[in-house]
């Protein structure tokens, strides 16, 4: 049996190894809290850089384009279009879910599975249909579809008839249509930009306007919120139909 010294010598020297571990394992964690301190710093500083650089433009063909804009560069070209970089105004809730009645509220005029004019690649502008709908919702167009995107200015019909025929959605509006009604339209289509486009039309008989590949709805004047059920119901019925719809673009 140990004496009492022997036994009190060996309960000092576990204690001192208790003691030199836990000072160990300590230094440990003080180490694992630093490193990973500047790992986190590293990550938030990566990403303050990307969000700084993507927030406010993005290069499209060599050219600064508004975010704002939502303009999609694998979808297709600017043909020199002003982009619209205006924030929109957060759209209200949706009160009218079927196109049929919401279309009937607003008095707004629904031709749908209209005929189909065709969707062969023309390159002279000599050779642009007379399109037989207004705004056109098929027919002959530029083999180089507009990109998906919000513009500022009218684009030539056989850009975004193109865009139709990859099942792409155009939200039209009059440009006489007071500042405050554009900017409805506008965060309406800013809160789920994917396939669509949206840009001011001179030349049709509406105020608002929504194409698909052979469907329309126009309006003659903007209702406010009725309006907006009806751009909304379009877009989630409409959005991805058209004869090229999910075929990749060619460049």
């Amino acid at each position: 049996m140990a004496s009492k010294e022997e036994r009190d010598r060996r309960r000092a020297e576990r204690l001192a190894a208790e003691r030199a571990e836990a000072s160990a394992a300590r230094r440990r964690v003080v180490a694992g809290y630093v490193v990973a301190g500047v790992l986190g710093l590293a990550v938030l500083v990566g990403v303050v850089i990307v969000v700084s650089s993507g927030s406010d433009s993005n290069t499209i063909g060599g050219e600064d384009v508004c975010a704002a804009a939502h303009v999609q560069p694998q979808s297709g070209f600017l043909h020199g279009v002003a982009v619209d970089c205006r924030e929109g105004t957060p759209p209200p809730e949706l009160h009218q879910a079927d196109l049929q009645k919401a279309a009937a509220a607003a008095n707004c005029d629904l031709q749908l599975n209209l005929k189909d004019e065709g969707n062969t690649h023309i390159t002279k502008e000599s050779d642009i249909p007379d399109y037989g709908t207004n705004p056109p919702t098929s027919g002959n167009h530029n083999p180089e579809q507009l990109a998906d995107g919000a513009y500022k200015d009218y684009p030539q019909p056989w850009y975004f008839v193109h865009s139709l025929e990859h099942g792409r959605i155009e939200f039209q509006y009059s440009p006489d249509l007071p500042e405050d009604d554009q900017l409805a339209i506008k965060g309406l289509f800013d809160s789920d930009p994917d396939g669509m486009l949206m840009f001011p039309n001179p030349d049709m008989p509406y105020e608002v306007a929504a194409t698909a590949w052979t469907q329309l709805v126009g309006c003659k004047t903007y209702e406010g919120d009725k309006t907006l059920d009806v751009l909304r119901d379009f877009r989630d019925i409409y959005r991805g139909n058209g004869p090229e719809a999910g075929i990749p673009i060619s460049f």
